[in-house]
């Protein structure tokens, strides 16, 4: 892989007859502060099926369905819930997320951007292992990703863009930390990440005290709705009523 660049040059100004340093931006930029979820609402979002977590959210929060489980969930069991870690990795690079291989914490869930770039591997199966053994519940990216044969045992659950055998560079721009774009939707880290084999959906940070009250009540009406189609429910009573209001006319 090629050398991560060298974030100064050297110019020289030959009018003044002396040597200026030019600063240029960082490759790589890592963010002071990592917020992160208490662990009793880490703990709520475990086992919460993704539908119930948009349910809450009043429809919101689901990632583009261009991002789907690994291989469709057939060789991998992907299901996860936890904080997000983002890496803003940028088209056909990965430094950002080697970098936040540093700053990971059991339970994460890397979030790597690559601004939908599809032309390049967003990870492998080694950064896979690495991120497993730093304990991470899993990976998400808007990119594809390679050494499909190799990530399966690793046992890392994944959502990705497909897959594909090209290479990427760890030459930079990135950061980690920061808020990313990716899948239609804006992650912070700390946002809560809950993802099985429908999808992906990211729950705000501020908002997680608000979800975790609503998915009791949830879980309480899919339960009891459950119960009514397995004793051979057909109508539902507020179609009943839907029909039979003003809001339905009936014609030839």
């Amino acid at each position: 892989m090629p050398t991560v660049m060298p974030d100064r040059w050297r110019a020289t100004d030959n009018s003044q007859g002396t040597n200026d340093m030019i600063e240029a931006p960082a490759n790589l930029t890592i963010k002071a502060t990592l917020r992160r979820p208490s662990e009793a609402q880490i703990a709520a979002f475990q086992g919460c099926p993704t539908g119930f977590a948009v349910d809450a959210m009043m429809g919101r929060g689901a990632l583009s369905p261009a991002i789907q489980p690994i291989g469709g969930g057939r060789d991998l069991r992907c299901v996860a819930a936890g904080p997000a870690l983002t890496a803003d990795c940028g088209p056909a690079d990965v430094l950002a997320s080697f970098a936040a291989l540093k700053f990971l914490r059991p339970g994460d869930i890397v979030v790597a951007a690559h601004g939908g770039h599809r032309d390049a591997a967003a990870l492998g199966d080694r950064l896979a292992g690495m991120m497993k053994n730093g304990r991470a519940a899993g990976f998400v990216t808007d990119g594809p990703v390679r050494d499909y044969d190799g990530i399966i045992p690793v046992d890392l659950p994944i959502w990705c863009a497909g897959v594909t055998p090209a290479s990427p560079h760890m030459s930079g721009p990135g950061s980690v930390g920061f808020p990313v774009q990716i899948g239609g939707q804006e992650v912070e880290t700390g946002d809560m990440i809950v993802a099985d084999r429908d999808g992906v959906v990211v729950v705000p940070f501020e908002q997680l005290d608000a979800v975790i009250a609503k998915l009791d009540h949830i879980r309480a009406l899919e339960r009891d709705l459950d119960a009514k189609v397995a004793n051979g429910l057909v109508v539902p009573d507020w179609v009943e009523e839907y029909l039979a209001s003003d809001q339905t006319e009936v014609t030839d």
